[in-house]
């Protein structure tokens, strides 16, 4: 099967649009769709007749009238207005093959290059071939030429009628194929030029097949336009051929538009041959070039005026779109400020805690945004306020308290509030924590000291001796010196537990009232024991006198038993009692504390022996000489059982203190790899941005290569940064797990987490800013016709005045480089130049202003009295506007911005709903209060 490929190359290099490019669609959909063969084939031919009458003749089959050659090349000199070579007389197929090769050929020299289709096919009658050919003349001569609006062939002609039809109700023109089945749009053409053949308000969307027909045999009974389609093979096809569509609606072009964009030249022609003609032919031909005219004023003003609404409608959009995320981020910081500067405390450590992972919530999850929309909203504003100098608008003033300064003052706000905020909560949980640590301790010492003291008052309120031998009253009385000795060791441990209340007072302990009650129990317990102990000796020695006998065996055995019972209590206190450390350190200390502890054991052991040896001596002493009294010893109330107990629970726990200060000691390592790993990440973090930040800063303020570059290059780095981010998050994460193991220092790094938030959030925001810095010199560059040569003299300029390298110039230097470039300055003019540079006063010139100054004077932008004398055209010279003629003149949307937004005219002369354009004029350039 032979394959049609048009491939169009122009002698100058350049190809032509997409739509002249090879389309496999001949050999794939195109012609396999009888309904689209059928439109082209009609199309086609009526196209051809169309030209073809006008050498007086014309051809019924497409593929069989263009076999010899003869009328095809007849078409290309009627279309082009040029001669072909003479042609070949003869019938024989050779003689067919030579005429249609010259006709090939001429198709070639104006530019189309023709590839795998021959002479051969065209001959043969193939419909494909034939079809295709023709379909490239009629876009080299009918279609190619179309330019409106700096769009050309198939874009300009769409791009005309979307103009032409804008106006109109159920017109909606998007492509060359369904948006014309119901009619609609080929009668809106016809009556924007010729409202007197149609009368569009009475037609009915509904009635397509009435639309079409009409629309077909007006433009060929009054616009000389045949009629090259049928209203029902384009009803009942679900996709009409575009091909078609465009080669018919590129007549109705060439029928308005054409005439128009020759008509200037026609009008000078014909002034030239009024001379020559009767008054009455003269004045004829003055009136319809008259109106010719101002119809073609009509459509530049109409152009201009949608240009510049255009501009203002995006710009009032970039306004609101400001306005309102001003308006959000300030009610988030209005709503997050009172939250991070309440410093009130909570009673219990989960509390705290709780307070801890909703801080680390807010850091990672709701802050980061509003980090990025605050830097959005000065690139938006920035951007904005680029758009509005380029077109000569006025500059965008926010609502009160939404400027960017307003901005950044509440969220320097927000940080202020925030300073201090983690540490505070850090500080309250080891505030806590010291709280839980203590009571604890006050618990059990309280509830060893009232074990101890459970029965003692009982006892000392005794009066046994009073019924007692004297051996007996000897014995209480030594049993209550043993009593006394154990009371003064007990002085201690209520000193301690006052000590302790003492101290949760001062740290304001939740539950400190139950504490006071206790302490304050004990105490007064105390006081009363040291008042019945004294009594009690009193008695005792009043009674002493009567008693002789003492066992020193006995009174042995008391008195070194109490001591050793003593030591054995704090020895089991000691190791049962709770610590807290933050350090190896202080763990290594308690271990070497208990260490010192276990060397004193055989010392102690040894007293045990001896101790024990003491009762043996007492059961030796009385089996030896037959001693059957009471074996009890009576001066003590610490038996041997006792003591055994308590020793072999002193064993026990020793090793128990072994294992818990090795478990402390393991978490304390774990705790130094924690800091070690996250000060191995932060020193390298740290460094890497702000080297990112220099890099940043020294690309802004190359000299050389283009914009582009610089921007190609600061998107690099964008993605390098932004690759960057999974590192931040594992600091974050190993920073979450040194919190939660309650680490508040680390001496192997001088980053702390803050300190890298920080740089990020300002790394982020550097690199943001300065590709919006570059984007917005792009525009300037770009909307002011500044060669890539111009940025880089004014960029090396800039550099070498900007004495400090800070990115800006002062006053004195900007003098300077003004000089350098051959301004004759005095002081006044100096002092306009620097209001026009430096608004604010802030007494520096930005490289962007620098560039504004240098570019202003040659700014080629609209102004309000090009917009004026626009609306003044489709006024008819009359000093207001209508309603209606906004409507007909402007597209929906734009004629209603401006009816919406006009004052009405009070004027001289003024209809009912006049409307005054030159103060709506004056108020989109900011010269009036409108």
């Amino acid at each position: 099967m032979n394959q049609l490929e048009l491939s169009v190359q122009y002698e100058n290099g350049y190809e032509q649009d997409e739509y002249m490019l090879p389309e496999e669609e001949w050999d794939r959909d195109l012609l396999l769709d009888p309904a689209w063969e059928k439109q082209q084939r009609k199309t086609f031919t009526a196209w051809c007749n169309s030209h073809l009458r006008k050498a007086g003749t014309q051809i019924e089959n497409i593929e069989e009238d263009f076999r010899n050659g003869l009328k095809l090349m007849l078409l290309l000199e009627v279309i082009s207005g040029e001669r072909l070579p003479k042609p070949d007389r003869g019938k024989m197929r050779f003689h067919k093959i030579a005429n249609v090769n010259k006709a090939l050929d001429f198709i070639t020299s104006k530019g189309v290059k023709l590839v795998s289709i021959g002479a051969e096919e065209i001959v043969d009658g193939n419909v494909k071939m034939t079809l295709g050919m023709i379909w490239t003349i009629i876009l080299r001569f009918a279609i190619q030429d179309i330019s409106v609006e700096e769009t050309s062939a198939k874009e300009g002609l769409l791009l005309w009628c979307q103009r032409k039809t804008a106006p109109y109700r159920n017109v909606n023109v998007q492509n060359f194929h369904v948006s014309w089945k119901d009619g609609l749009a080929l009668c809106a053409l016809i009556h924007r030029h010729r409202p007197d053949l149609i009368d569009y308000a009475k037609l009915n969307k509904d009635d397509a097949l009435g639309n079409l027909n009409l629309a077909f045999d007006i433009a060929e009974k009054h616009l000389d336009i045949p009629k090259m389609l049928d209203a029902e093979d384009i009803l009942n096809t679900p996709k009409p051929d575009e091909r078609a569509i465009m080669t018919y609606v590129s007549c109705f072009y060439h029928a308005f538009a054409g005439a128009e964009q020759v008509l200037s030249a026609r009008m000078r022609k014909a002034v030239r041959y009024l001379s020559y003609s009767t008054p009455s032919t003269t004045i004829i031909l003055l009136s319809f070039y008259s109106y010719c005219f101002s119809h073609l004023q009509a459509e530049t003003a109409a152009n201009r005026i949608c240009k510049v609404l255009g501009v203002n409608q995006e710009n009032e959009k970039l306004m609101e779109d400001y306005e309102r995320l001003a308006s959000e981020l300030l009610e988030w910081i209005r709503r997050t400020i009172p939250w991070l500067k309440n410093r009130v405390p909570e009673k219990t450590m989960v509390e705290m805690q709780r307070k801890l992972e909703d801080f680390r919530d807010y850091r990672r999850m709701h802050k980061p945004p509003k980090v990025q929309e605050k830097c959005q909203l000065e690139i938006s504003f920035n951007t904005l306020q680029t758009k509005l100098r380029i077109s000569n608008r006025p500059a965008f003033m926010p609502s009160e308290g939404k400027m960017v300064s307003d901005i950044a003052s509440a969220w320097q706000g927000l940080e202020q509030a925030e300073k201090g905020y983690e540490e505070w909560l850090l500080t309250e949980i080891r505030r806590l924590e010291r709280l839980d640590h203590l009571a604890e301790k006050f618990r059990q010492k309280a509830t060893n000291h009232e074990s101890w003291a459970a029965g003692k008052e009982e006892m000392l309120t005794q009066k046994d001796y009073e019924s007692a031998l004297l051996m007996e009253v000897r014995a209480l009385l030594r049993k209550h010196e043993a009593f006394e000795g154990d009371l003064s060791t007990h002085q201690d441990r209520v000193e301690q537990i006052a000590a302790i209340a003492q101290e949760l007072n001062e740290l304001d302990y939740h539950d400190v009232a139950s504490v006071n009650q206790r302490c304050q129990s004990i105490c007064d317990l105390w006081d009363q024991l040291g008042t019945l102990t004294q009594k009690r000796r009193e008695a005792l020695e009043r009674t002493e006198k009567l008693l002789e006998t003492v066992e020193q065996l006995f009174l042995e055995y008391a008195k070194r038993s109490a001591p050793f019972n003593n030591w054995m209590e704090g020895a089991m206190e000691d190791l049962q009692d709770i610590f807290i450390v933050h350090t190896i350190e202080e763990v290594q200390s308690l271990l070497a504390g208990h260490e010192q502890f276990k060397a004193t054991l055989p010392e102690a052991d040894a007293e045990r022996q001896a101790i024990l040896g003491i009762q043996q001596e007492v059961l030796k002493i009385s089996k030896s000489y037959g001693i059957h009294a009471d074996l009890a010893n009576p001066y003590s109330t610490i038996n041997t059982e006792e003591i055994a107990t308590k020793w072999d629970k002193v064993k026990n726990l020793v090793p128990q203190r072994d294992s818990a200060l090795q478990e402390e000691l393991a978490r304390q390592h774990a705790n130094e790899r924690l800091r070690r790993q996250f000060a191995a990440q932060a020193n390298l973090i740290g460094p890497w941005i702000q080297t990112k930040m220099e890099e940043i800063g020294r690309c802004s303020v190359v000299v050389g290569g283009t914009l582009e570059d610089q921007m190609t290059q600061l998107k690099q780095y964008e993605h390098v940064i932004v690759s960057y981010k999974p590192n931040i998050d594992r600091l974050e994460g190993d920073h979450q797990l040194i919190q939660e193991s309650l680490i508040f220092d680390n001496k192997h790094t001088s980053y702390t987490m803050e300190h890298i938030r920080v740089g990020w959030e300002l790394l982020l925001t550097t690199i943001a800013r300065t590709i919006n810095e570059i984007e917005t010199q792009i525009l300037t560059r770009d909307a002011k016709g500044i060669s890539q040569e111009q940025m880089n003299e004014f960029r090396s300029s800039f550099n070498y005045f900007d004495r400090k390298k800070n990115g800006v110039m002062d006053s004195d230097d900007f003098r300077a480089c003004l000089i350098s470039m051959g301004y004759d300055l005095g002081e006044v003019e100096f002092a306009r130049i620097m209001m026009l540079v430096d608004p604010n006063t802030t007494g520096v010139v930005s490289f962007q202003s620098f560039i504004d100054f240098m570019t202003r004077e040659t700014a080629d932008t609209d102004t309000a009295e090009q917009v004026i004398a626009s609306f003044r055209i489709l006024a008819t010279d009359k000093t207001y506007i209508l309603a209606d003629e906004l409507r007909r003149e402007l597209p929906p949307d734009q004629a209603e911005y401006c009816i919406s937004r006009m004052p009405p005219y009070t004027g001289p002369g003024a209809l009912s709903g006049a409307l005054d354009y030159t103060a709506f004029s004056t108020a989109l350039y900011g010269e009036s209060d409108l």
